[in-house]
């Protein structure tokens, strides 16, 4: 990994580079792409938002979280051709007791199943732990969705329960699986190098 600020025209701004992805601050003019990898419905369902929002609702949100210092939004880029694919966040951010909620959304379908994630949510983790000084990352992830379960696992989270039967479908109920990060169990690329 390497924390890196690019500035060629033809390469956007990212913070952080990894082996197959960057990520970066998100940017206005990424604000329709985002709209439509929140409306794919495969990919909504695995993040829980069941309501399609409009490029003006994600434009406004986009206003809000710059005015505020509630969470931070990267871009996941695929390099080094420096396409976009998804976004990482980290919300509920709480210094005082050292904690934050994590979210990911891989919006291309077919960047999903190849490692982006994987490797998106480990760049994520060592920033929160090793540049902002949190010691515990939670999410909570629905039970259908094995695949993102598996990849929480590989970057460093693990289940610690479970809420049950709270979701609904395709006419069955599942669990609501939780899941944390602790910087004292993570062994991410920043520590590694040390």
């Amino acid at each position: 990994m390497s924390v890196t600020e690019r500035h060629a025209p033809d390469v956007p701004l990212v913070n952080i580079t990894g082996e197959k992805v960057a990520i970066g601050p998100l940017a206005r003019d990424l604000i329709p792409l985002l709209t439509r990898w929140s409306n794919d419905f495969a990919a909504r369902m695995n993040i829980g938002l069941p309501v399609p929002r409009a490029v003006e609702q994600r434009t406004a949100q986009f206003e809000r979280d710059a005015l505020g210092e509630e969470g931070i939004d990267f871009v996941v880029y695929a390099w080094p051709a420096w396409r976009p694919i998804g976004t990482v966040s980290l919300f509920n951010i709480d210094h005082r007791n050292g904690c934050a909620d994590f979210g990911i959304l891989i919006g291309e379908s077919e960047d999903r199943g190849k490692g982006y994630g994987t490797e998106a949510t480990r760049l994520t983790l060592d920033y929160a732990f090793m540049t902002l000084g949190l010691l515990n990352l939670g999410l909570t992830v629905a039970e259908w969705n094995i695949a993102g379960r598996r990849a929480y696992a590989r970057a460093g989270f693990k289940e610690f329960g479970r809420r049950r039967s709270c979701r609904r479908l395709a006419g069955r109920w599942w669990d609501d699986v939780h899941m944390d990060a602790v910087e004292s169990e993570f062994t991410g690329p920043t520590l590694a190098e040390g």
